[in-house]
């Protein structure tokens, strides 16, 4: 009976091994799984972007106003009979370095007089 039971207990172990550790067991499941899901969300980040993308297109094919921005801003276009104004900011002054100390002298402290 001992016999039986120690065959038995050994056929169950052989059983689990591919269950678990095999070529389509639960861990080699659970990590397709969470590859499954993270491809997932990067799909839904680029079909936010084609649709971003497609909307600009649309508006690109339909109107004048979507280019004429897109002209002014990032190619600095201007309309005829308009004036272009641009205000620059004066650049800030660098603080000059301070100079080294003289070795030689000592420094005098100012006397300021009443």
């Amino acid at each position: 009976m001992r016999v039986l039971a120690g065959i038995l207990a050994a056929l169950i172990l052989l059983i689990q091994y591919p269950l678990w550790l095999g070529k389509g067991g639960w861990l080699r499941a659970w990590e397709v799984d969470r590859r499954l899901a993270a491809q997932r969300e990067n799909n839904e980040a680029l079909e936010k972007r084609n649709r971003a993308l497609g909307a600009e297109v649309r508006d690109l094919k339909q109107g004048f106003e979507a280019i004429e921005e897109r002209a002014r801003y990032e190619l600095g276009f201007v309309k005829q009979d308009e004036l272009f104004f641009q205000i620059l900011e004066a650049p800030r002054p660098q603080a000059a370095p301070a100079a080294p100390a003289d070795k030689g002298s000592p420094e005098k402290p100012q006397e300021t007089k009443p």
